[in-house]
């Protein structure tokens, strides 16, 4: 069979996610090689990768070590099937060294292929276990105005923005989920009592919002929030795709935070981009009754690569290099570096505010009549990758590799970019 020849330009075939295609066509930026804090392009540039890629990068890129672990199970098994009594040396292996670092006491551990997967086995795994009570009318999920939890069916649903969930529907892809103020937490007992605490399953939370717009929890918005979810039998689903695995500086934001999840998702850092992969972590007043007694019911959600091998050998090494490095701890001291440089630009009459204080990441919002847009586009012509978000909102999340002056220069390039915009 003689392949259909393309219509468009070479490399035009790609449909780029979250993109205005028309904008991206001709004016993409393709990356071909990866070391430390820097990616090349292929036309010879070297950037500093002041987002980590999509928040993931958090060991750098281009670890030789990391590639030589997956040559070698690539080598010895690719990987195999996780369903019913099968499963793969590597996945029992990382489950259980991740139950070991877990915030949650005794986890069982769902592996994924990412984060929207893992949105998706923890919310629907909530909702099970409401079933399995006798309570079948706990269905909704309610999450906050300003989150993103990715864009499967669940995620989409219970992402802020009605942007995500327009055109899929009368008003969304799941109707059973609701959302609250992502700063005040009254507006979270509002809406239980509104909703009524009896038909409410879940909430989920990121503990620092990012791709929303980078929002640091107020004081005390999470005791307030868990001890409304404990009165009324409301389980706590705590999305840490991007701040698990050192974002914030320490191991899992919900350690920084107080909060005390019963279901915790994770991806990104998991495997430093390196390999998708995803898990689940669950608390034993869920799991429980599915391991114990010939009755026992069955979860009947998973993905073909749960508990891909080479993806968890990769993340083993990516816990390895975290451990003998010290990247967690060195995070935390990022943080304080990438604050102090940012205060330079919190006087600026161009900018609206700086979003800082939730761990090595933070966001700088200019006034509306400056472009964020056009300050990312001066910073890659400068060689730095910035990312914009909503709300005008500039996002700096470097790797935990990236050095003092590596930070400097991303202000440097952000002031460098407000004066050429103005």
């Amino acid at each position: 069979m003689t392949p259909t020849r393309p219509r468009g330009k070479p490399g035009d075939a790609l449909w780029s996610p979250l993109a205005h295609m028309p904008s991206v066509l001709g004016h993409r930026t393709v990356i071909v090689g990866g070391s430390g804090a820097y990616v090349t392009t292929d036309d010879g540039r070297e950037l500093l990768d002041a987002t980590s890629g999509l928040w993931h990068a958090n060991v750098g890129h281009g670890r030789a070590e990391i590639a030589d672990a997956a040559r070698r199970q690539l080598a010895t098994l690719e990987t195999y099937q996780s369903f019913g009594s099968f499963t793969n040396d590597a996945a029992v292996r990382l489950s259980d060294r991740l139950a070991e670092l877990s915030v949650i006491h005794d986890p069982k551990v769902i592996l994924t292929s990412g984060g929207s997967d893992s949105v998706e086995a923890a919310v629907k795994l909530a909702r099970r276990h409401w079933q399995l009570e006798g309570r079948p009318e706990k269905r909704f999920v309610l999450s906050r105005a300003d989150s993103y939890h990715g864009l499967h069916a669940f995620g989409s649903s219970l992402s802020g923005p009605d942007f995500y969930r327009e055109g899929y529907g009368p008003t969304t892809l799941v109707p059973e989920t609701a959302r609250f103020s992502s700063t005040d937490p009254d507006d979270f007992r509002r809406v239980v009592e509104r909703i009524g605490p009896e038909r409410i399953a879940a909430v989920i939370t990121e503990p620092v919002i990012g791709s929303g717009g980078i929002i640091a929890p107020p004081p005390g918005y999470f005791e307030q929030l868990q001890a409304v979810a404990r009165e009324n039998d409301i389980l706590l689903v705590v999305d840490e795709v991007i701040t698990g695995f050192g974002r914030t500086g320490r191991l899992f934001a919900s350690e920084r935070f107080g909060l005390d999840p019963d279901l915790l998702v994770v991806a990104k850092g998991i495997t430093s981009g390196y390999a998708p992969l995803g898990g689940v972590f669950v608390a034993p007043r869920i799991w429980e009754r599915f391991f114990s007694g010939d009755e026992a019911p069955v979860y009947r959600h998973g993905v073909t690569y749960s508990g891909h091998a080479t993806s968890c050998v990769i993340a083993e090494a990516n816990l390895d290099i975290l451990e003998r490095e010290g990247l967690v701890g060195e995070a935390a001291r990022l943080e304080t570096v990438l604050d102090a440089q940012l205060d330079r630009l919190r006087d600026r009459d161009d900018v609206r505010e700086i979003r800082s204080g939730g761990g090595f990441l933070a966001g700088v919002a200019p006034v509306d009549e400056v472009p964020a847009e056009a300050v990312a586009r001066y910073a890659l012509g400068e060689g730095v990758i910035l990312r914009v978000l909503r709300e005008n909102l500039i996002q700096i999340s470097p790797p935990f590799i990236t050095d003092d002056a590596e930070i400097a220069r991303i202000v440097d390039v952000i002031e460098g970019g407000l004066d050429h915009v103005r």
